[in-house]
């Protein structure tokens, strides 16, 4: 019976925080009331898990790090030579961006949780740079501090690139393919914009 109410509760929990991230890409200033409708639920349930939209935002940038974390080692990055995992990483990265932008890409409280995530996501993403440089990817002086903020500006510079909000139907196909994306973002690290050669 325990393990059926924490499944229910887990799913409740899930359901809201996918809610949350919805409406408030919408509206960020959406109501408790509004999200609790968005996920099917009352206000009371959501309360029940949340106590006050400050702590929801929290839940929401745990849980949108933890799918980051989640989609690095998905990639299994030293399971593959370093430009194999680079585009593994990336394209994985890219499918969780997509779907939590929102809380992605806002200021969202960064509890100590959140910030241990966000420290192992640096930590993952200099290792595996570490390793592109020791294969010969990156140049052997190039600052590997500087290229994971360039790397970062450039994944969220990909889904934000003319063509990737447009209507679906209308569109250029890889505009939000996130392995077409993957590899404009590895090209683009490693070459830049000068002629291959």
């Amino acid at each position: 019976m325990g393990r059926a109410l924490r499944a229910d509760a887990e799913r409740s929990v899930r359901a809201i925080l996918e809610a949350a991230e919805r409406v408030l890409a919408q509206d960020a200033g959406a109501s408790m009331e509004q999200i609790a409708e968005a996920a099917g639920l009352t206000r009371i349930t959501v309360h029940r898990r949340f106590a006050n939209r400050q702590a929801l935002l929290e839940a929401l940038a745990v849980s949108a790090k933890q799918q980051l974390v989640d989609a690095i080692e998905e990639a299994r990055p030293d399971a593959a030579p370093a430009l194999v995992a680079l585009y593994r990483v990336t394209a994985n990265v890219l499918r969780v961006k997509d779907t939590w932008r929102f809380t992605l890409s806002h200021s969202t409280p960064h509890t100590a949780a959140a910030a241990a995530l966000w420290e192992e996501i640096d930590t993952r993403t200099v290792g595996l740079l570490n390793r592109a440089q020791r294969e010969g990817l990156l140049a052997p002086d190039a600052d590997l501090d500087w290229t994971r903020q360039v790397y970062y500006a450039l994944l969220s510079e990909a889904l934000d690139r003319p063509g990737a909000a447009q209507d679906p139907a209308a569109q250029d196909p890889d505009a939000q393919d996130p392995d077409a994306l993957a590899t404009l973002v590895i090209d683009t690290l490693l070459h830049g914009a000068g002629p291959r050669g």
